[in-house]
């Protein structure tokens, strides 16, 4: 039995998310099925994590299993054949038996994207969220600044998140401005659901001098919803990239 690790890029913007789900067709759901298509056979896959409607992603990492001997490229250039023109498979890996993407991953990256303008951009509308300015990017690193580090981020989690602890780790949080693009850079071991958009949603408005820099560390100290900033657009998020500790991979095609 061979696992595979596959790298997924894929614009969000018609998908009810990464995974499947009753309500809508999914990522996960086109893969499955167009590895059905290649193999000839039922795969499930089993991805870092999950990325919810209309988001994006770089480099979302899946793994499977398969009995069939075909060589790696054909996880490449020939699955991508029976997929469509807004998912790809960049990479894929053959990875050791135990290998999991969700319990090796060390790190993930997002990145939130936001437009500052007077005026519309035609072609930025699917990945970033327009914002007319200005934002005041002085006070809204030093808000960032205080989601590094391990906290309680309840007051950063959708309603009906799941999760058992609301306590993550942030390594950083980076904010750059790239032409009239905003970029917030969120890393960190794991995130709650609609976490990464609810503090892009904070922080700007404290670029929009809406509240202060210093509201960030009360909301970690005295979590309550209702208390942060509004949840983000979706199509402005972008799954950069998951890291892993290290792992023995037993052959790669790029």
């Amino acid at each position: 039995m061979r696992n595979i690790l596959l790298t997924i890029e894929y614009d969000g913007t018609n998908y009810a998310g990464w995974q499947v789900q009753p309500n809508g067709i999914a990522i996960q759901q086109v893969v499955e099925t167009a590895l059905a298509s290649l193999l000839k056979e039922t795969v499930r896959l089993h991805s870092s994590g999950r990325t919810d409607a209309g988001v994006h992603a770089l480099a979302m990492p899946a793994s499977f299993t398969t009995t069939r001997t075909i060589p790696l490229k054909a996880f490449t250039a020939g699955l991508n054949s029976f997929l469509p023109p807004d998912i790809a498979v960049r990479e894929a890996i053959e990875v050791t038996p135990e290998f999991h993407p969700r319990r090796e991953a060390t790190e993930k990256h997002y990145r939130y994207s936001i437009h500052v303008s007077p005026n519309r951009a035609p072609l930025a509308r699917l990945y970033s969220w327009h914002l007319r300015g200005p934002l005041d990017i002085d006070a809204m690193k030093r808000g960032a600044a205080y989601f590094a580090g391990e906290h309680d981020f309840a007051a950063f989690r959708a309603t009906g998140c799941a999760a058992k602890t609301t306590v993550r780790v942030v390594n950083s949080v980076t904010i750059s401005a790239d032409g009239e693009l905003l970029l917030i850079d969120v890393q960190g071991v794991g995130f709650l659901r609609n976490m990464v958009r609810i503090m892009a949603g904070t922080l700007v408005e404290i670029g929009l001098g809406r509240r202060s820099p210093e509201s960030v560390r009360e909301l970690l100290l005295s979590p309550a919803r209702s208390a942060a900033g509004a949840t983000a657009p979706a199509h402005g998020l972008t799954l950069v990239r998951v890291s892993f500790g290290c792992f023995n991979h037993l052959e790669k095609n790029p």
